[in-house]
């Protein structure tokens, strides 16, 4: 099978990820994809045609080996595929589950020019999982030692990428986390059903094993300042504190009960385990049999909604004042959403929230919408419809409309320089800020955006970090 011809390859579809059918999963919180089988691993692999220039690497933030490690794959030589991939890649296991591919690296394939482009992720994610079942965490080899030291703020994705390749190069790394858990909105913002949490803690502890150093409950700027580290004996930092300011809508009652950001409410189920409540002890709002409206439609958006049924909502919204069009959630999770019952209310624009005597949210009033000409995110803008108005009855609500900067940082390093939204300023190539030996990247260079790309910005600075070092 290995020596098909091109036009062999070519014939073969795309392989189907096996899945939680979508009424039952909508009851429990289990992984929705099962994840392939050596049988359609190793048939999508021989779909790859071994291009001499491979482009899929192009559209990859971390540069991992596609071809070489899909080679592999189709030789049957999984742990090899994962040695390759985590020459550029620590957390496969997390990027296979949760990276948008079909905008990235497989948007690139050449395959998907005429027909479906190779399951990347999919592959990622089987040859990750397998190491972890089958041969156990293989790691590669740390340099010699070099006495230098690294902070680095925040164990999300940019952070772990970031400490993943500053300690191969023979640094001391230490990693602060604000929190009691580590691995940033890998563990408090995706839900289990999408990236189960024992998968980032087997991520974690292959860096741990490496010789990362983590602390937990560190809030740096009010622990440790920065300056306080780099006197403290630290020769560089690297800020990766994510974007955890929520966003809300700023309209009437939204401060009434049953209003939650996206953060407060995906991190009481996910990481304080509030559905399991009263065994865990922080609670959430008892959806059982109630009307649950998130808005938004992005990921967290999806996230959200997707959760809130799994508590039992009776019915659960998405409510978005665009069309499913322009939505920005991967393609995959509203998929998923539509199959497990949640209802799509589009061209739609909160004015109000209303309650009760009691201060308990009742309902919403809502503005139906038309879409006009685009405006600067090229999505089309929408324009409201004149005496459209009418009441979504609804027990609870998500808002689900993005993150800001957390100004602690701000404040407390006062010669870093911030953008008027908060974002940290870097040299675009270097990751650097404008304080020496500090580094910045992920969310709270960027604003929200992926997984992928957060790690992708952790690795230049990695490399960046490692050229100062030397220098100084």
């Amino acid at each position: 099978m290995a020596d098909l011809s091109k036009k062999e390859r070519m014939k073969i579809p795309r392989q189907p990820m096996p899945e939680q059918d979508g009424f039952e999963r909508s009851k429990n919180f289990k992984e929705v994809n099962l994840g392939f089988t050596e049988e359609l691993a190793k048939m999508e692999a021989l779909r790859c045609l071994q291009c001499p220039k491979p482009v899929c690497i192009e559209g990859c933030p971390v540069e991992v080996k596609i071809k070489d490690f899909i080679t592999l794959v189709a030789a049957g030589d999984y742990l090899g595929a994962a040695s390759k991939i985590k020459e550029d890649n620590m957390l496969p296991a997390i990027c296979g589950r949760v990276c948008p591919q079909e905008e990235q690296c497989e948007a690139q394939c050449v395959v998907g020019i005429k027909g479906e482009s190779i399951a990347i992720g999919r592959l990622e994610r089987f040859v990750a999982d397998f190491e972890r079942e089958h041969g156990g965490l293989r790691n590669p080899e740390i340099k010699t030692k070099t006495g230098k030291k690294v902070a680095i703020i925040g164990s999300g994705p940019s952070g772990l990428s970031c400490a993943g390749d500053l300690i191969q190069m023979g640094h001391d790394v230490t990693v602060f986390e604000a929190l009691h858990e580590l691995g940033g909105v890998l563990i408090y913002g995706i839900p289990e059903f999408r990236l189960p949490k024992d998968i980032v803690k087997t991520e974690i502890e292959s860096l741990k094993q490496l010789g990362v150093d983590f602390q937990t409950n560190a809030v740096i700027g009010f622990t440790d300042t920065i300056d306080e580290l780099m006197q403290n004996g630290y020769d560089a930092v690297f800020i990766a504190v994510g974007a955890g300011l929520p966003y809300f809508l700023n309209i009437e009652g939204e401060n009434l009960n049953g209003v939650y950001s996206s953060n407060e409410f995906l991190t009481r189920v996910n990481l304080m385990k509030a559905y399991k409540f009263p065994d865990y002890d922080t609670p959430v709002f008892n959806v059982k049999d109630k009307n649950v409206a998130v808005f938004g439609g992005g990921n967290t958006a999806m996230d959200a909604v997707r959760t809130s049924k799994r508590l039992g909502a009776k019915n659960a919204y998405i409510v978005y004042r665009r069309s499913d069009i322009e939505m920005p959630a991967r393609k995959e999770e509203i998929h998923h959403a539509k199959e497990e019952g949640i209802e799509f209310i589009l061209l739609s624009n909160p004015l109000k929230f209303i309650g009760d005597a009691q201060g308990w949210l009742t309902g919403v009033e809502l503005l139906k919408m038309e879409l006009g000409e685009p405006d600067s995110s090229g999505r089309r803008k929408p324009v409201p419809v004149e005496n459209s108005n009418y009441i979504l009855d609804i027990d609870m609500a998500v808002i689900a409309i993005g993150n800001g900067s957390n100004p602690i940082i701000q404040q407390t390093t006062p010669e870093l320089q911030f953008n008027k939204w908060g974002n940290i300023l870097v040299n675009d190539e270097t990751m650097a800020t404008s304080k020496k030996g500090v580094f910045a990247g992920g969310d709270i260079v960027t604003g929200g955006a992926t997984v992928i790309l957060a790690m992708g910005a952790g690795r230049k600075a990695a490399k960046a970090i490692n050229d100062y070092l030397i220098q100084n």
